[in-house]
């Protein structure tokens, strides 16, 4: 989102809502940052291309040292190395990880993961629709229910995930 459109509302105590994208599929990162940045709430995306890479920027290791605290987690099943219910797995393992809200965003409709997904407590299921149009839709329904009529709890300080 464009801090400059004055149209921008942000959350959590005026602050850039911070937004996790697990996402390997190129197409669907830019189809997500365009939908993202046409929103009306200030973000910053952060991107990860699997579920490897998900956990330990989560976990602030190594090049994500100082990665930022996301407010909420977009995450895709299908990735390499690690799929997005292996990352629910370990996300529910985790006290203070287990506290961030997480998103399915992905192109299954397999009730199997469905099912999976929330038994492994996923807040949310959503199927990327087919078409940028529909897409920048389900984003923009996205961005309405978890940042204007959800209540988010606050980012604990700086304490090193679990």
């Amino acid at each position: 989102m464009n801090p400059d459109d004055t149209t921008a509302e942000t959350t959590r105590k005026g602050n850039t809502v911070e937004i996790l994208l697990a996402e390997d599929n190129p197409n669907d990162v830019e189809m997500t940052r365009r939908a993202l940045e046409k929103g009306r709430i200030v973000n910053n995306l952060s991107v990860v291309t699997d579920g490897v890479e998900a956990m330990a920027y989560l976990r602030q290791d190594g090049e994500y040292e100082d990665a930022p605290r996301p407010d909420i987690i977009l995450l895709d099943l299908e990735m390499p190395r690690k799929d997005g219910k292996e990352v629910l797995e370990e996300l529910a393992d985790s006290d203070s990880l287990s506290q961030i809200p997480v998103v399915v965003l992905t192109s299954s409709e397999a009730e199997q993961d469905i099912v999976e997904s929330y038994r492994h407590n996923a807040n949310a299921y959503m199927t990327k629709p087919v078409g940028y149009q529909a897409f920048q839709e389900t984003i923009r329904e996205f961005e309405r229910f978890w940042f204007e009529v959800v209540k988010l709890p606050e980012s604990p300080t700086n304490d090193r995930p679990t």
